[in-house]
């Protein structure tokens, strides 16, 4: 697991089956894999492909689901190997919901998770997300 901002971290899917205590906010967003989550976490899914394109409406789905509870404990965002699409919906949630650019996000994560992987056009996903957002 890596610790991204104060409240959110990525990690893989071995993560997301053990996850430690203090993780309250559990989303899963690998398409191959299901658990069943511990039972003290508020768990999702968004099913994302592993190296397909970021689909903004899926990136949308997750970071609505994670607006009102990433500021409330510690939230763990998981796919295979915590590399690409959990890093991924966290570069959008830190976008879309914290007002930050994406180049900002991109230095804060690649910092924070060695061999992070953003998906193929992610910027442009999040970009679609925030038109979305403004549109509703």
């Amino acid at each position: 697991m890596y610790l991204i901002t104060e409240n959110l971290l990525v990690g893989s899917i071995d993560d997301a089956q053990e996850p430690p205590e203090v993780i309250g906010t559990l989303l899963l967003v690998a398409e191959e894999f299901s658990i069943t989550p511990a039972a003290w976490v508020d768990y999702h899914r968004v099913p994302f492909r592993e190296f397909a394109k970021a689909d903004p409406l899926k990136l949308m789905e997750a970071v609505q689901w994670l607006e009102p509870r990433a500021p409330n404990g510690r939230t763990l965002v998981c796919c295979r190997a915590g590399m690409g699409r959990s890093v991924s919906v966290v570069m959008a949630y830190l976008c879309c919901i914290e007002g930050q650019t994406y180049d900002e996000v991109l230095k804060l994560v690649i910092a924070r998770r060695p061999g992070a992987m953003p998906l193929p056009n992610l910027q442009v996903a999040i970009e679609q997300v925030r038109q979305l957002r403004r549109a509703a």
